[in-house]
């Protein structure tokens, strides 16, 4: 997810570009207690989304059951504060949660990405009245989804803008990227308007369902292929005042916005590679050969396989280690927000993302390289831990991770405060 990417016009499959259709409306969802009541109803659910993932992909059929089934649990509300109704979950949980579903079904982790996301905003920006409202939303079963990343241009009259309407607003404009936006009930929409005669960002949350939103079902990248990433074009639409809430102006202060985001998208590439090793397992003890100069029966004797999935599994757990500790510094820092916590937690993040990239990449190439051939076979859908990792790693360069991370202890320079740090 970038908050402010001004991107090229994505290449489309006609087939794929038809209206895509609302979510039905929602069903009241279970109450999730506290953190370890989450991540029971988390294992639960992620051992029945691994069922069908590989098919999901495969014929590129979209979860809508399966979502519904998620936020039936009660998991898509459990940032909500205690205060509010929710279980008010700590970010290492959050950050967990995300990992299994991912390590499951890599599609089905990142669609709540944004929804969590949209909520960490009000809880920074937002008005009480408005985290009441929107709260008392996502408690009721509503999703919320995105519009954020641009098409084409930086050009103020091009981009997606909010208008004065009376007492309220108006919303025109297309974006693209926007994963979760098909199955929401809301869409938090970057949009830019003129207020005293300069340009201001604003988050507005749109109606799903209001007249002039068309959203177009026109994702066909390789990875994450169900993930509803596709367009999202506002024709006029009617958003009301309380709607609207402050966007890049939460980024002028010390907040925890930016690093919040990162450690979803860092919780996303630990599970997609827990997933790919968790494939790798069973396929070499059951399907793999050993090679003819290990001297062994089977393939899980091979003393060189034995030393690369013990690399794999290593490398997994240290990134898991860095999320659970950012976690930790990250909620240090929405607690007590200045400028150095918040720093502290966005190269804790940094840090975090760093590994968690370069370990679910690996992950998903070594299940090939120790599995064999066999596992290529098309109908077993083993590419698509690679093909997510490789999709979702690409929302932001790790070089830049790297970057920020040196520059920070090297020089003591503080990262920019921004939603891709």
């Amino acid at each position: 997810m970038t908050t402010d990417a001004t991107l090229a016009e994505p290449q489309t499959t006609e087939a794929l570009a038809e209206p895509a259709p609302a979510p039905a409306p929602p069903r009241p969802p279970e109450r999730i207690r506290d953190d370890a009541h989450a991540l029971e109803v988390a294992r639960a659910l992620a051992a029945e989304f691994a069922q069908g993932a590989a098919l999901r992909d495969r014929e590129r059929i979209l979860p809508w059951a399966e979502l519904e089934r998620f936020t039936a649990s009660g998991l898509w509300a459990i940032t909500v504060p205690r205060e509010h109704g929710g279980a008010g979950v700590s970010n290492a949980t959050l950050a967990e949660v995300i990992a299994i579903v991912s390590g499951a079904d890599g599609s089905l982790g990142q669609i709540p990405q944004n929804h969590y996301y949209a909520l960490e905003v009000l809880r920074v920006g937002g008005t009480a009245a408005q985290q009441r409202f929107f709260h008392g939303r996502v408690l009721a079963g509503e999703r919320l989804g995105n519009a954020l990343a641009e098409i084409g241009h930086k050009d103020f009259k091009r981009r997606t803008r909010l208008t004065p309407d009376g007492d309220g607003f108006r919303v025109d404009g297309r974006k693209f990227y926007c994963t979760g936006a098909l199955f929401a009930h809301w869409i938090p929409t970057l949009v830019v308007a003129q207020e005293h005669g300069r340009e201001v960002t604003r988050l507005a949350f749109v109606p799903r369902r209001a007249e002039g939103v068309r959203i177009t079902d026109d994702w066909d990248g390789f990875g994450q292929r169900v993930t509803g990433s596709g367009s999202v074009a506002f024709d006029n639409v009617r958003v009301e005042a309380d709607w609207v809430v402050p966007f890049l102006a939460s980024f002028e202060r010390p907040t925890t916005i930016g690093p919040f985001a990162q450690i979803l998208h860092a919780a996303i590439d630990l599970g997609i590679g827990q997933g790919a090793l968790e494939a790798t397992l069973p396929f070499v003890r059951e399907h793999a050969r050993p090679w003819i100069d290990a001297g062994v029966e089977h393939a899980s004797e091979d003393p060189l396989t034995i030393q690369q999935v013990g690399e794999i599994a290593v490398r997994l757990r240290a990134a898991q280690a860095l999320v659970r500790r950012a976690a930790r510094i990250l909620t240090q820092a929405q607690r007590q927000p200045t400028e150095r916590s918040v720093a502290e937690a966005s190269i804790a993040v940094a840090e975090a993302r760093a590994l968690t990239t370069t370990a679910s990449l690996d992950a998903g190439t070594r299940l090939f390289e120790l599995a064999g051939t066999g596992a290529t076979l098309d109908g077993l859908g083993l590419d698509r831990f690679w093909r997510n990792a490789r999709t979702h790693t690409l929302h932001d360069p790790v070089r830049w991770k790297y970057h920020a991370v040196g520059n920070y202890y090297l020089n003591d320079r503080l990262p920019p405060r921004h939603g891709a740090l």
